[in-house]
């Protein structure tokens, strides 16, 4: 037995803490759906919806600053969802991608390994709300906050 596990919680322990409640709690968001098992096209791999992807081209709020700019290729297909990985955020955190004929998209940006000068990978949702032939490799603008 490991010494730090004695002060890990107990599963279904009561806790000593009051629980958040009411109206300020925050409730979990739904994840996007899977693609189906027998997806085959780029139709049937982007599960987002009409209101998602509305919500996620809509002109962002004041307050964003560029990161930089990152040569795109298409993310894993199965994952869905608008997001973007890129070695430009150290952390997670929400942001906006622009495509070179001006076309952004509302994506969470993900953090992987590289230098700020390697490229990025979009998701198939985001490559196909900016227009982007999920074939190309695009220089996009990306952004944080807003």
């Amino acid at each position: 037995m490991l010494a730090a596990c004695s002060e890990l919680p107990r599963l279904n322990a009561p806790s000593s803490e009051p629980a958040a409640g009411g109206a300020e709690a925050t409730r979990p968001q739904a994840r996007p759906a899977a693609p189906p098992a027998g997806a085959r096209t780029a139709e049937a791999y982007d599960t987002t919806t009409a209101e998602e992807r509305a919500e996620a081209s809509a002109p962002q709020a004041a307050g964003e600053r560029l990161l930089g700019r990152s040569v795109a290729s298409l993310g894993d297909p199965a994952r869905p969802g608008f997001w973007v990985e890129t070695p430009l955020v150290s952390a997670p955190t929400q942001g906006r991608v622009v495509a070179p004929g001006g076309k952004s998209a509302r994506v969470e940006l993900i953090p992987i390994e590289g230098p700020a000068s390697g490229g990025s990978r979009l998701s198939l949702a985001a490559m196909r709300l900016i227009g982007v032939p999920l074939t190309d490799l695009p220089t996009v603008e990306i952004y944080s906050g807003g």
